[in-house]
């Protein structure tokens, strides 16, 4: 890779930073290279917690890049932590980029609070869903920004959202990298755009950390791949529509949520925007692309089925002591979203799934194993956020002989899954210092295919 000495010094990070250790390492970055860097306050967050944006260079080409997009995803914080320091220490490599870098470090700081009880580890499945935090998709910032599509109107943008907004329309940006991350599978992307030489020097930066690209089923079922794991994105419009051929009700009630931070810049009309996801976890069936003894289809319609025992479990216990819940509690609030869109959500995909021609050949191993296994990861979160939400109430209203066998019950769930996905994926923990020097790696392959198309 052209810029490998960069990705070659990024430190053997063993520990996510949290929101306080992002920002006084900015204040440090400004107060040692006054000459390169500069703070520029883009607002505050819902609750009044100051935002800002480090500028960085002063190149002809602008890339504009933010971490924390969903507050459980820090890998990004930890790519713009390095790449901050490395570019002002480094008046050569500055004029060689040819940008002026706009670096949002955490977008969410409200919601990554809630999530720093495991960015200290020890990354286990266990230790991360009991932590675990991610708000609604009405409260995300990466999904407020503003829409009107056939029955979707949305113009409520969070404050976090409206200080992107007013940056990305100062800013102009050749370059927009949202700096999301996933939990458990492989490396995989979404690009605005592209070509087949760009595509392969993703694979080969891939390859390069011995990381798995990830085969298995797609976020959103009806993704068609530019390339194996690299997606065009994915706009509020192309959700909708997917609800609106697979489920009767209007996709604007199931939704309830806005357009995308390259929904708006597409509306712009102005750059190049790519998302590298990265997981924390993986095995090595996320890459096995032999075919399995089991149709795709009969895969992800018995994932659906066992969701559906789940998710009767959850409401069961949250519907027994919702009454007793009075306490203000962000986990109360998704986890009441969740029991709401979960019918919805499950129906449009075993529609899908039935219906679908691509879905009655053969799974591959990494697609059964994505929907068989993998899913069972992603159950854990709504457990944590069960417990989080009853010990937030005990904690703050007092114990109810009610509350507490709820939690008891819940926990004993919790112990029991969470073992059993242990043995099930017989996961691996990346470093955090190969994620980093992915997710990097794509951003400067990105920045200069974006500056040729200007």
């Amino acid at each position: 890779m052209k810029y490998q000495c960069i990705l070659d010094d990024v430190p053997n990070y063993t520990a996510f930073l949290t929101v306080d250790e992002l920002r006084a390492s900015a204040h440090r970055l400004v107060e040692t290279h006054p000459e390169h860097v500069r703070l520029m306050p883009i607002g505050k967050s819902r609750r009044g917690e100051p935002m800002e944006a480090l500028v960085i260079g002063n190149g002809l080409h602008k890339a504009l890049l933010f971490a924390m997009p969903h507050p459980n995803e820090p890998i990004g914080s930890m790519t713009l932590e390095y790449l901050s320091w490395r570019l002002a220490e480094d008046a050569a490599l500055i004029e060689e980029l040819g940008y002026i870098w706009y670096m949002v470090k955490c977008i969410d700081p409200d919601g990554t609070r809630l999530n720093e009880g495991w960015f200290k580890g020890p990354y286990t499945l266990e230790h991360y869903a009991r932590n675990y935090y991610r708000p609604p998709a009405f409260q995300q910032i990466e999904w407020t920004f503003p829409v009107d599509y056939k029955t979707l109107h949305f113009h409520n943008p969070l404050p976090e959202t409206r200080a992107l907004m007013h940056l990305m329309e100062q800013v102009s940006p050749d370059l927009l990298y949202s700096l999301h991350n996933s939990g458990f599978g492989g490396v995989y992307f979404y690009v605005s755009g592209g070509n087949p030489r760009f595509y392969q020097e993703l694979h080969d930066l891939v390859a390069g950390e011995e990381l798995p690209l990830h085969l298995g089923e797609p976020e959103m079922p009806f993704i068609k791949p530019y390339a194996p794991a690299i997606f065009p994105e994915v706009s509020v419009q192309d959700i909708y529509d997917y609800y609106a051929a697979n489920n009767p009700t209007d996709p604007a009630v199931i939704m309830r949520q806005g357009a995308s931070s390259f929904d708006y810049l597409r509306g712009l009309g102005t750059g190049f925007s790519i998302v590298c996801e990265m997981p924390y976890f993986y095995n090595p069936k996320i890459v096995d692309t032999n075919p399995s003894d089991i149709i795709r289809r009969d895969a992800i319609l018995q994932s659906v089925a066992r969701d559906r025992e789940y998710d009767a479990f959850h409401r069961r216990q949250f519907e027994a002591v919702a009454d007793l819940l009075t306490a203000p509690s962000p986990f109360v609030e998704t986890i009441q979203e969740w029991l709401r869109i979960f019918p919805e959500s499950a129906a449009a995909l075993e529609n899908w799934a039935r219906n679908d021609p691509q879905t009655a050949r053969p799974g591959t191993v990494a697609e059964v194993f994505d929907s068989l296994v993998v899913g069972k990861f992603y159950r854990l979160f709504t457990l944590g956020l069960l417990l989080r939400a009853f010990t937030h109430q005990m904690a703050v209203g007092g114990e109810h002989p009610r509350l507490r066998r709820a939690y008891e019950e819940v926990e004993v769930e919790f112990e029991r899954q969470s073992a059993e996905v242990t043995r099930e994926l017989d996961y691996h923990v990346i470093p955090i210092r190969k994620l980093v020097r992915v997710q990097l790696g794509a951003g400067l392959l990105a920045a200069e295919l974006a500056r040729e198309m200007v």
